[in-house]
């Protein structure tokens, strides 16, 4: 693995779109009992679940620390890739590298500053140091040579039509906790140099109460180019409706990269969620992270969703919503199954499908890899298929 000292766009390199053809997904396997509940075990059923539906459609490699490696292996389905990685937490979404593709259908690796969501000033947890190590590690893995940013950033903040357009929010990108000394023209430059965009759509903020201050992906996404997805409520008392009405009018009077105006498409949020008593009682409070309160309102959004080859792994929160949601990812991918995942154990601690999961874009066969590429470090239990 090289680490390369230029720009991925003056290289030739762009984001490509999730809806593109991957070659798999990684995930972290949960573990931390400040984050997730009961010892992680109920999390850990969640994310065996949406690994085994994933899997349907892509290979899935899962990174698990040494100390939860028989554990993991034990509850993962088969045909799931372990790879001994160390982390702080679980959100290979915001840890893992951003891979990009250039013409030839080579590939390449963005690999972020990462500060916890905020460092010092909001941050979820200290110490960072090892989720800071994950793109790297990820990188090295899958033989990628790799570029890494001058600037926090994490993947949740950003989701790409794959043609040159960027969505994103204020409220997260130009939080003085990530990059102080930027403002939103550094910013723009600096997206359009790491991920090969032209155009950046800016959104005001994010799902109310997000502990990621305002990430796009529980907010807003492309589902194909010029179509994106929102979260929606017709609830005109619930703080949401506001952020979500903002939202909607800045994407009906945008237009992307090639011209083209947005088509919006609501999903209706489930109701509000809050963590009861019980859950909150079995998480445990440690110096430096988050708590977790019992009626803390839990940002949740069916937007929060991955988009596999042949799946759209969605989460079910709310058998009142479900069913529409569903619905409404099925019309928006005709060709792809729509899977439900129960998902309510992922959002106590913080996130959803899409901040679990990170995609490996497809390369072109033969494309070359890093020079010296190998798997002999990781301690693997199945090959990808």
């Amino acid at each position: 693995m090289l680490t390369r000292k230029s720009l991925p766009a003056r290289d030739g390199f762009r984001m490509p779109a999730e809806f593109e053809r991957h070659a798999g997904c990684w995930m972290l396997w949960p573990e931390r009992p400040d984050t997730w509940r009961a010892g992680a075990k109920p999390a850990q059923a969640a994310f065996a679940a949406l690994a085994a539906a994933i899997l349907e459609s892509e290979a899935v490699t899962v990174g698990v620390s040494a100390a939860q490696f028989q554990n993991a292996s034990a509850r993962l389905p088969d045909g799931v890739r372990l790879v001994e990685i160390s982390a702080n937490d679980a959100w290979v979404r915001d840890t893992g590298p951003t891979v990009l593709i250039d013409a030839r259908g080579r590939r390449r690796g963005v690999d972020w500053m990462f500060n916890a969501w905020g460092g010092l000033v909001g941050g979820t947890y200290f110490p960072w140091d090892l989720d800071d190590e994950v793109a790297q590690k990820i990188l090295h893995i899958e033989g990628l040579d790799r570029y890494r940013a001058p600037f926090v950033l994490e993947g949740g903040s950003i989701h790409v039509d794959g043609q040159g357009t960027c969505l994103t929010t204020e409220q997260c990108l130009l939080n003085p906790n990530r990059n102080p000394g930027l403002g939103r023209a550094e910013i723009e430059r600096l997206l359009r140099g790491y991920l090969g965009v032209e155009t950046v759509i800016w959104l005001g903020r994010g799902v109310h109460l997000d502990e990621t201050d305002g990430h796009v992906d529980n907010l807003a996404c492309f589902t194909s180019p010029g179509h994106v997805a929102l979260t929606w409520t017709d609830d005109v008392r619930d703080p949401q409706h506001e952020i979500s009405l903002d939202a909607l009018q800045r994407l009906r009077s945008a237009r992307d990269a090639r011209g083209r105006a947005l088509t919006v498409h609501k999903l209706h949020q489930p109701d509000p969620m809050h963590m009861s008593a019980a859950e909150a009682a079995e998480v445990d409070v440690r110096p430096g992270s988050q708590p977790r309160r019992a009626g803390d309102r839990l940002a949740a959004s069916y937007v929060n969703f991955y988009i596999g080859n042949r799946v759209v792994a969605a989460p079910r929160l709310d058998s009142r919503h479900d069913a529409a949601a569903l619905r409404t990812l099925a019309r928006l991918f005709p060709t792809r199954r729509v899977v439900g995942v129960d998902a309510r154990e992922i959002l106590l601690g913080g996130g959803n499908i899409h901040c679990i999961t990170q995609q490996i874009p497809r390369g072109a066969p033969g494309a070359p890899r890093a020079p010296g590429a190998t798997l002999s470090r990781a301690h693997t239990r199945k090959p990808l298929s």
